[in-house]
């Protein structure tokens, strides 16, 4: 999907809304720590180091706002961030990681998954897979429980850059066969490549054209 799909006015709406003030609101290790549930929240999931924390900086063009690490598995918190007080972003653990303690990988995914299951302001799951490992069973396992509780979620395809043009379309086609199989999988994924800045206002759009509904 790139922006010749995509409306110039919800491109210019993106564009203006990601210009204003985005910011730091919690770190929740619990659900009882969850911000109250008043605005609009579209959340970021996807394996460890697949680049969820770079593309919200790509989008709120702020590149210390969210952390990002080399280490897999390095943010065990679901993160909140408000922008321009009208939703949230929220940056949720990565899975899939194999370094940390199973105990502690259990606790974070639960907290993970409690969270998708139990939000009632939760819009949108923006489910990111990188381009140069394609959909692992662990990200089908959160498509089907996304489906079980009817949580729309749209892949977005990150590091489209690190595969030659030949390749991608074939690991789109695979990904999008996939992608017909699940009931909640929003129809359109989004290619992206945050240090080559394709596809982010695309994805500023989608989020626009939300607020707008």
């Amino acid at each position: 999907m790139g922006e010749s799909e995509v409306s110039e006015a919800f491109l210019k709406s993106g564009k203006e809304l990601f210009s204003q003030e985005c910011k730091f609101v919690i770190g929740c290790a619990f659900l009882d720590q969850l911000p109250e549930h008043d605005r609009l929240e579209i959340a970021f999931a996807g394996r460890s180091n697949v680049g969820k924390s770079t593309l919200i900086n790509s989008l709120t063009q702020q590149y210390n706002l969210a952390r990002t690490s080399s280490t897999p598995g390095r943010t065990q918190q679901i993160n909140y961030f408000d922008l321009a007080e009208r939703l949230y972003l929220v940056d949720l653990p990565g899975y899939g990681y194999a370094k940390a303690p199973e105990k502690q990988v259990q606790r974070w995914n639960e907290l993970v998954f409690s969270y998708l299951r139990g939000r009632p302001t939760l819009r949108r799951v923006f489910l990111l897979v990188d381009v140069r490992r394609g959909l692992t069973n662990k990200d089908e396992d959160v498509m089907a429980m996304l489906d079980k509780a009817a949580v729309v979620f749209q892949i977005i395809v990150t590091k489209s850059d690190k595969v030659n043009k030949i390749e991608l379309p074939k690991i789109i086609n695979s990904i999008e066969m996939i992608m017909k199989k699940h009931t909640a999988a929003y129809p359109n994924l989004i290619i992206t490549s945050s240090q080559k800045n394709i596809g982010i206002d695309v994805v500023r759009a989608e989020i626009a054209a939300m607020l707008q509904q």
